[in-house]
């Protein structure tokens, strides 16, 4: 097994080489996979690393872990999600474009969560930082799914956004006015102007 390369996210090298692995040693659902501990040997990282590649595939449902017995690859005969890594991990253009779709998904369902919970209070305080400091698109974001307080869904998103660079698509330009708008529009309650704000910042049609 070739040492993972060090680059932009050392855990998505893991996750090629333990689809690799798996498909080296002709596991099969429902058998173990190596421990960290030989999982840090093979591939030559550290245990925090591939803790956080094995939390990945872990979300995605390719895996599942017993306690006081070790990591299992789960049936994925009835589970469509390994279809899903496969195509990442591919990196085709139809990837690509599943990437960007599902991470503005996530993003849109965060912002009606946002409208359902309204919080005022953090929404005002949100505009406060928009207002005070430097940011980028991402850290918007991450303000924005962490209002939603939906953890499972930062956690998948946090997962797109990282392969997203890993793709290298280009970065989202930041665009004051359509921050503020959204968060205005949030403000405001009122979803339809919340969407069109969102589709004006990622440049998509509302129709």
């Amino acid at each position: 097994m070739e040492p993972v390369k060090r680059g932009s996210k050392v855990y998505l090298e893991i996750v090629k080489q333990l689809r690799s692995m798996i498909e080296q040693d002709g596991l099969k659902p429902g058998d173990k996979i190596p421990s960290e501990r030989e999982l840090c040997e093979r591939l030559n990282v550290g245990r925090s690393s591939v803790r956080e590649a094995l939390r990945a595939l872990e979300l995605l449902g390719l895996i599942e872990t017993r306690r006081g017995e070790g990591t299992f690859i789960r049936d994925f005969r009835s589970n469509q999600l390994v279809q899903l890594l496969g195509t990442f991990v591919l990196q085709d253009s139809k990837a690509k474009q599943d990437v960007i779709e599902t991470k503005y998904l996530i993003e849109l369902d965060c912002l009606r969560l946002i409208l359902r919970r309204n919080n005022v209070k953090q929404l005002e305080d949100l505009k406060e930082w928009l207002e005070s400091c430097e940011f980028t698109d991402d850290q918007f974001f991450i303000k924005i799914i962490e209002l939603a307080d939906n953890h499972l869904f930062y956690r998948i998103w946090s997962i797109l956004n990282d392969y997203y660079d890993a793709l290298k698509l280009p970065k989202m330009e930041r665009n004051d006015p359509f921050y503020f708008a959204i968060v205005q529009a949030l403000l405001g309650g009122n979803e339809a102007d919340v969407l069109r704000s969102y589709y004006s910042l990622r440049k998509l049609s509302n129709a």
